[in-house]
């Protein structure tokens, strides 16, 4: 399939799946999601998918300064789940606007072409006073709270809140959960003379 028909794929996939929440009942869908009432949330959530349509294109994303950041697998380090390669645009850091996503979210396994597939957007902000006990700047999208705050997940990355939405891969415990229970990480052999590295929380 051809990069332009797979990105018409997926638009008319997202928009259908879109579709199906707007109608369902709130109590039926599964884990966080917006009203489907909202209008504003469900226009905001279509435009998210229809603008990152394009990153189902690995090579897309790095050309438009999605840069590989962190570790290729993070393990919930409070429960079951994962999530993979986070590519992150610094330049949308912060940013509330669905056309913006901080971060690409890209599976471990490489596709026959050697590249790996587009499974999740994510909004990334700063929390202001660097202090995990206190959430008074805690941003909102689709009318959902952002997750955090929370320590940065590598180096240089400082004390944040995130939003995930999993847009292209079905996340079993909803669309906006930060940790996907379907996947996990590889267990890692520690090196020799030194301590198993410990995951980072998200």
């Amino acid at each position: 399939m051809s990069v332009r028909r797979l990105k018409t794929f997926l638009t008319c996939a997202a928009a259908l799946s879109l579709g199906l929440a707007a109608v369902a009942p709130a109590q039926a869908v599964e884990g966080p999601a917006p009203d489907p009432r909202n209008a504003k949330a469900m226009k905001d959530m279509a435009t998210a998918i229809a603008v990152t349509a394009k990153y189902a294109d690995e090579q897309q994303a790095l050309k438009d300064g999605y840069v590989p950041k962190g570790e290729e697998c993070m393990t919930n380090p409070f429960g079951v789940g994962a999530m993979n390669y986070h590519y992150v645009k610094q330049a949308n850091w912060g940013s509330k606007d669905p056309a913006r996503p901080t971060a690409l979210l890209y599976s471990r396994e490489k596709d026959r072409n050697g590249r790996r597939r587009l499974e999740t957007v994510e909004w990334m902000s700063t929390d202001r006073d660097q202090d995990l006990k206190t959430a008074d700047d805690r941003p909102s999208m689709f009318g959902l709270p952002f997750d955090g705050p929370m320590p940065g997940h590598w180096t240089g990355m400082p004390k944040h809140y995130d939003l995930h939405m999993w847009a292209y891969k079905e996340n079993p415990a909803g669309r906006f959960h930060n940790w996907n229970p379907a996947l996990t990480c590889p267990k890692k052999a520690p090196t020799p003379g030194k301590p198993a590295a410990h995951a980072h929380g998200h």
